[in-house]
């Protein structure tokens, strides 16, 4: 603001065809001074405010005021432009920001994804040798198992075998010395000797022992399958058994309730027999009455009595009763039609006796 007040350009000139004389006093000892001094009064103001006075200006001060303004608008817009272009230069910078860090995440996301991948193969390759390595655990655990059961079985094996070399002992120690005792040439003696005999009757003892000890191991094996059929049986017979029970309970309930619908139904028919006993007993009194009535109530025209059905006898019955009505009706009739007669002929009588 300063340097536009300092500016010549923004000096308003005035063209004064008279002398000027400036003075800080208007109005005071004027009387003197010549017609040719034009007094200017020297003015302490801005430009700007001289400006903006609102009384009658010059084409020159209103063009100078549009300049100015013009200059102000001129100044605020560049002003803007440099602040809009700033905008625009960090706007760019922060575009180019924010594409280097999309880049960056991008590949971040494609190097998460690639390690996501990665993981899931590895995890898929862990279980997949975990699976492998758990079947075969237990395939040798399986084997491990059978090896455990084939040592039990030979460990047993052995102890019998053991134990029959124990037994055995004894006729090995009686082999030995009879050995000692025999003769050095035993084996060459005829058919007829002891040893041969005794040799012989060995081997059928032993051919013998060898088909005892295979018919007595086929006899266990059978006792074992007839005490497992055996079980299987009692199992059976144990859950038919509970099934029978369970419907037998099942019936005898039913079978108690049907005992009780019986005792109501035949309460229900007594109570039926009863009544039905009642209304038999009333329809015969009925019966009994209406016969009585159609005797008493008997219309030739109707045919003979004891042929006659029962709604025959009803409607004789009430045909009997109508005649009645209408006899009885005209009887009051012709009393009313005698009395009002009586009436008619006393009344001339007392007239003239009047």
């Amino acid at each position: 603001m300063m340097a536009r007040d300092s500016d010549p350009k923004y000096i308003l000139q005035v063209e004064n065809r008279r002398k000027n004389v400036f003075v800080t006093q208007l109005g005071e000892h004027r009387d003197e001074e010549d017609e040719d001094v034009h007094c200017i009064p020297i003015i302490h103001e801005t430009p700007s405010k001289i400006l903006q006075h609102r009384g009658r200006s010059l084409q020159k001060t209103l063009r100078l005021r549009k300049a100015i303004e013009h200059d102000q608008i001129t100044a605020e817009l560049i002003a803007k432009r440099e602040e809009f272009k700033k905008r625009m230069e960090k706007l760019a910078e922060r575009n180019a920001e924010f594409a280097l860090k999309e880049e960056a995440s991008r590949a971040h996301a494609l190097k998460f994804d690639r390690y996501l991948k990665e993981c899931e193969q590895k995890k898929e390759r862990a279980m997949k040798k975990y699976q492998d390595e758990q079947k075969l655990n237990k395939i040798k655990k399986n084997e491990i198992h059978k090896l455990k059961e084939e040592l039990k079985e030979l460990s047993v094996r052995q102890q019998k075998l053991q134990k029959k070399v124990a037994k055995c002992k004894v006729y090995e120690i009686f082999l030995l010395k009879l050995i000692e005792a025999l003769p050095a040439n035993y084996l060459e003696c005829g058919g007829n000797s002891l040893i041969k005999a005794l040799v012989q009757r060995h081997e059928t003892l032993l051919t013998a022992n060898h088909h005892l000890t295979k018919n007595l191991s086929s006899l266990e094996y059978n006792l074992e399958k007839t005490q497992h059929e055996l079980g299987t049986f009692q199992e059976e017979h144990d859950t038919m058994k509970v099934i029978l029970i369970s419907k037998l309970s099942e019936l005898q309930a039913k079978c108690s309730a049907l005992e009780g619908k019986n005792a109501q139904l035949e309460q229900y028919i007594s109570y039926k027999n009863g009544h039905f006993r009642n209304q038999k007993e009333e329809l015969g009194r009925m019966l009994l009455a209406i016969s009585g009535l159609a005797e008493q109530c008997y219309m030739w025209h109707y045919g003979p009595l004891k042929e006659m059905p029962l709604l025959s006898k009803l409607d004789m019955i009430q045909e009997f009763i109508l005649q009645k009505q209408d006899i009885r009706q005209q009887a009051v009739q012709s009393n009313e039609l005698e009395t009002s007669s009586c009436s008619l002929k006393e009344r001339p009588l007392r007239n003239k006796k009047q």
